[in-house]
């Protein structure tokens, strides 16, 4: 069996950062997969279940609710290995093109109070799987140490 792409990219030389996973067309539309990689992967701990659980239900909700990206966000979710998320869009983007975007998301989390959009039995299926204080404080992490000094060492897969 053929090794997907995703696990070709060199993961003990990436960094945290935003990077164009793949772009696949889909009808007429590309659509570009985005690996939001919050740790390093193998080098430091990942996320815990309960932060990148809560910053799904928050930058999902953002994402969505964007004034001008919610009609191309297809999907938000974490990686299973628990180091970032991946963000689709439609549309044929580069990790430049959505770094405003992403920081306004963790900075949306990185500053949320409140009850957590979805966190509740009937609209989820673990809804006591949430950590706002430690979401809240990756989140603000990333968008210090990452997003806000981003470099193309950052941007561009090694």
């Amino acid at each position: 069996m053929e090794k997907i792409p995703s696990f070709t990219i060199d993961h003990e030389r990436l960094r945290r950062g935003i990077y164009v996973s793949r772009k696949d067309i889909v009808g007429n539309d590309v659509v570009t997969t985005f690996d939001i990689r919050m740790k390093e992967p193998n080098r430091e701990p990942c996320l815990s279940p309960s932060a990148i659980h809560t910053i799904e239900h928050l930058a999902a909700t953002f994402l969505r609710n964007h004034p001008e990206w919610k009609d191309r966000v297809i999907y938000w979710g974490p990686m299973g290995c628990l180091t970032g998320n991946y963000l689709l869009l439609r549309g044929d983007y580069t990790s430049r093109d959505i770094l405003p975007l992403m920081q306004q998301t963790f900075r949306f989390i990185a500053t949320f109070e409140g009850d957590i959009p979805g966190a509740t039995a009937r609209d989820c299926g673990n809804h006591l799987l949430m950590n706002l204080p430690m979401a809240r404080w990756e989140a603000r992490k990333y968008l210090d140490e990452v997003l806000d000094v981003a470099t193309d060492d950052n941007l561009i897969y090694p």
